[in-house]
């Protein structure tokens, strides 16, 4: 059986919700039409594909079972000595668990970084780089056969995604619904671009995010694709672990924000007098506090909390577990007021609104009204602002973790990543690449974000509609 965190049943339960509220949406008319202006905008929809890739490596990493019922030896074997539990992505990324090193080693390298006294078959003791464990370990020659093996895994694994894009496509080809012209001419103009979807951006997305999967996957087959760190754990597999603490961070934040911001905001803008001004006051009040200070507060307390009860957090995923959902929690308790006032603006308008009046001489109770006609008519701000505050809360994480009030150490993260990477930019030869990953990885979920976002913006914003 499945081992769910609660950090894992919240985004599983999370995106069940929002699947429902998705399907609802694309029911009602007023809805639909700024979600088809989202789908005909090509940066979107290829960004759309990119976070959705993000969104399944996250959710394989949400997915528990017992270690115990997954060893295959190696990592699996030291997770089930202790008890811990694995997840799908670790089963599926077994061979970079379980190729660890003894301290750093650059991407694709077959020696180690660092020399060290090694003994030679004839009984000597030379200072040199030492052969790496799992990285070119299969090559008997490595001065002579690395390159022709590099070469060779490259071709294996673009060529296998190819295979597995070429597959899609056919897929997604025979479930085309022909049109009155024929099969043909539908993918003629999904093609050119005549259709509601554009098609082909996101089909070239896919092409790349299975050329680049099939060559990491390919070159991981005999290498550290991107180095290791220093005690020898392979960098992309820390970078992909990390994948899923941003995307809670980004996610479940949002989802401690909104019932505040929202019941908030809506009070003060509609019943006005003592409840604008006590509201007022309050987030007033939490802005006036620095933002990092609270948060560093806060964590202070959690971190008290759970030394105080150390029997409630004997497992290492517990008390990561733990850290992981208070960080979403204080992240949503100091980041709710910008929302909330700009709700209570437009809230202000909206009761004075007719149609609004009208529901009140007749009678219409309070509580209908802000749910038939003010809520739905602050829909587009509320999901504006969910997909703009995504990409900034994905990098407060990094931020948090860099000055060591983020995440807990043993959880991976971008920001863990780049606060251990201080002190290797001072070494010598520097070791670049646990930035240089962590900076990748986040560009690429934060960027298709921001994209995404701007297409949302532009879509539900009624001054932007022509």
């Amino acid at each position: 059986m499945p081992v769910l965190l609660p950090t894992d049943s919240l985004f599983i339960l999370m995106l069940i919700v929002l699947g429902v509220l998705l399907w609802r949406s694309l029911r009602q008319e007023h809805l639909r039409r700024p979600w088809r202006r989202v789908a005909r905008n090509r940066a979107a929809m290829a960004s759309a594909v990119i976070l959705l890739t993000y969104l399944f490596i996250a959710l394989l990493d949400s997915i528990r079972i017992p270690a115990s019922a997954s060893t295959n030896g190696g990592a699996s074997e030291a997770a089930a000595f202790i008890g811990e539990p694995v997840t799908l992505l670790d089963l599926a990324l077994e061979r970079l668990r379980g190729g660890q090193e003894k301290t750093y080693s650059a991407p694709l390298a077959v020696y180690a970084q660092a020399r060290e006294m090694t003994r030679l078959p004839d009984g000597r003791e030379i200072w040199a780089y030492p052969r790496l464990r799992f990285g070119g370990g299969h090559l008997a020659h490595p001065e002579t056969e690395h390159g022709q093996d590099l070469f060779r895994l490259t071709g294996h694994g673009l060529l296998a995604g190819l295979g597995v894009w070429l597959g899609c496509l056919s897929l997604a080809v025979l479930a085309v619904r022909p049109g009155r012209a024929g099969r043909l001419e539908s993918l003629l103009a999904a093609w050119r671009g005549d259709t509601l979807l554009p098609w082909r951006a996101m089909a070239l997305t896919v092409l790349m995010i299975c050329l680049t999967v099939g060559l990491i996957g390919g070159l991981s087959q005999g290498y550290h694709v991107l180095g290791t760190g220093k005690v020898g754990e392979d960098v992309l597999y820390q970078g992909l672990k990390s994948i899923r603490t941003g995307v809670l961070i980004g996610t479940l934040t949002t989802v401690a924000t909104l019932p505040l911001a929202l019941v908030l905001g809506i009070l003060a803008g509609y019943f006005r007098g003592w409840v604008d001004d006590l509201i007022q006051y309050l987030y007033t009040t939490l802005n006036s506090i620095p933002g990092v200070l609270l948060i560093a507060a806060s964590m202070l307390v959690m971190q008290s909390y759970m030394a105080r009860h150390e029997a409630e957090f004997a497992s290492l995923a517990t008390r990561a577990d733990f850290r992981l959902l208070a960080l979403c929690l204080i992240l949503g308790l100091t980041s709710w007021t910008g929302l909330c006032r700009l709700l209570r603006a437009e809230t202000l308008k909206l009761r004075e609104m007719e149609y609004v009046q009208a529901a009140r001489a007749l009678g219409v109770g309070h509580g209908m009204i802000l749910w038939r006609h003010i809520l739905p008519n602050l829909f587009h701000l509320v999901l504006i602002s969910v997909a703009l505050d995504f990409s900034s809360l994905v990098l407060a994480e990094a931020v948090l973790s860099y000055v060591n009030i983020g995440v807990d150490p043993a959880t991976e993260s971008w920001g863990n990543m780049i606060n251990s990477a201080r002190l290797e930019m001072a070494r010598e030869p520097i070791v670049w690449w646990s930035l240089a990953t962590a900076f990748v990885f986040m560009f690429a979920l934060v960027l298709p974000a921001n994209l995404f976002a701007d297409a949302v913006r532009d879509a539900f914003d009624p001054r932007r509609i022509e």
